[in-house]
């Protein structure tokens, strides 16, 4: 099963990976990552912009690159873009797979691409206005690993 998603409005994960679970019956097991809205450093809201003709199928490229390394039954990816509030999922990826090492690497290999080198621009609103936000250096060495 194979669910890329880019959504508008907010997500509930559980609401998600239950069904996409059941979807791959004869799973070993399934990785799940959502990541969040920090409230951290004050952030009072995320903004996540993209440009359309390119991030569904970017994502699904994405998706296509997951299923080529690794031994994938499964992906679900679903990302949020538009204005968010701390606490609110921004992006939920599951793998599924018939050993956990697939489904492990595969996830960590789709966050790594997706918070690197993806097609979205995201700007914080703090309490002295907005911040545009750019991949920490962290981010390129966590994608640069999956490289060749």
């Amino acid at each position: 099963m194979r669910d890329i998603r880019l959504l508008d409005a907010p997500f509930f994960p559980g609401a998600l990976i239950g069904p996409f679970s059941n979807a791959n019956p004869g799973l070993g097991g399934v990785c799940t990552f959502v990541g969040e809205v920090r409230s951290d450093t004050g952030v009072e809201a995320l903004e996540l912009s993209h440009y359309a003709p390119l991030t569904l199928p970017g994502m699904h490229q994405l998706a296509d690159a997951a299923f080529e390394r690794f031994t994938l039954m499964g992906l679900l990816m679903v990302h949020r873009v538009g204005m968010m509030r701390p606490g609110e999922p921004i992006v939920c990826v599951s793998a599924a797979a018939l050993h956990r090492r697939d489904a492990l690497g595969a996830v960590d290999f789709c966050m790594d691409h997706l918070k690197s080198a993806a097609w979205f621009w995201k700007r914080e609103k703090r309490a002295d206005g907005w911040h545009w936000i750019e991949p920490r250096a962290q981010d390129h060495e966590d994608l640069a690993r999956w490289q060749g």
